[in-house]
């Protein structure tokens, strides 16, 4: 799924969440973690950063502070439950090869570790995505990744992204999520960040255009298993089937007698 600046967390990925920008860790070093301290106010909206572990909140505080562009996208609104929602940034594997059977995208992604996944938006940018924060509002991403393009060389970079959940009512009163992102991207290039004056337009558009990307794909997504469940579960069963418990938790969405509003799932599975 919301797709970062190396973009998939996932598609939403989230995707991605989207999946959307890509990230692993930044290198150590930056001081005592009890000297780093993030805004709670990021482009107007507040997070609970201090529920950030104090080691993370120097990664992120070293981005941050030293920012190559800041973008921010949203609220954007996509026609999937919270459960649903949810469960596709849990598990970007599952959501990108769903959306790939799809064919709303060309999203890869791996489990790499616990909150963490390899991911490639098939534009270009690959790289690694860090959960770093989550409650029932509120997500925080690291990311780390590489982007390939014709008017780009090869360029590295980092990045941090905010993420604000919102469960709405369409105006067909189906319920809907409204995503709202905040990203901070560094590139690690010498040469690029002395050109940086030169760059932020273009770079500035690269990372708004894939986290707007990620959601509109992950938006696709909810809209395709609201018109047309069974094809949604029938693609996710074909052979070879994808993991039976995500396949299970989308026929108890898909089925439901009374959509998905109600619905949650049976817990939190590993990916």
């Amino acid at each position: 799924m919301i797709s970062a600046w190396r973009f998939q967390p996932g598609p939403l990925t989230q995707m991605l969440v989207v999946w959307i920008g890509l990230g692993v860790f930044a290198p150590a070093g930056y001081g005592w973690a009890e000297s780093c301290t993030l805004s709670s106010d990021q482009a107007g909206l507040t997070f609970p950063v201090e529920g950030v572990d104090p080691i993370r909140t120097c990664r992120l505080q070293a981005i941050v502070q030293s920012h190559t562009t800041k973008s921010k996208v949203g609220p954007v609104r996509t026609a999937l439950s919270e459960s649903m929602y949810r469960h596709l940034l849990d598990h970007p594997p599952f959501t990108a090869a769903l959306i790939r059977r799809l064919n709303l995208g060309r999203y890869e992604s791996e489990l790499r570790g616990p909150g963490r996944f390899w991911g490639d938006d098939g534009d270009g940018t690959k790289g690694i995505v860090e959960l770093v924060y989550e409650d029932p509002t509120s997500r925080i991403y690291f990311l780390e990744g590489t982007h390939e393009s014709r008017l780009l060389p090869h360029v590295t970079g980092k990045a941090v992204v905010f993420l604000r959940i919102e469960v709405m009512r369409d105006a067909s009163g189906h319920e809907a999520t409204d995503s709202t992102l905040v990203a901070y991207t560094k590139l690690d290039n010498r040469i690029l960040s002395g050109l940086v004056s030169l760059l932020h337009p273009l770079v500035s558009r690269l990372v708004t255009s894939r986290l707007q990307k990620g959601v509109e794909t992950v938006d696709r997504l909810g809209l395709a298993m609201r018109r047309e469940p069974q094809r949604v579960l029938s693609v996710a069963e074909n052979p070879p089937s994808l993991p039976e418990h995500h396949v299970a938790f989308l026929k108890q969405v898909l089925s439901g007698q009374h959509g998905t509003d109600n619905l949650s799932p049976e817990g939190k599975s590993s990916p």
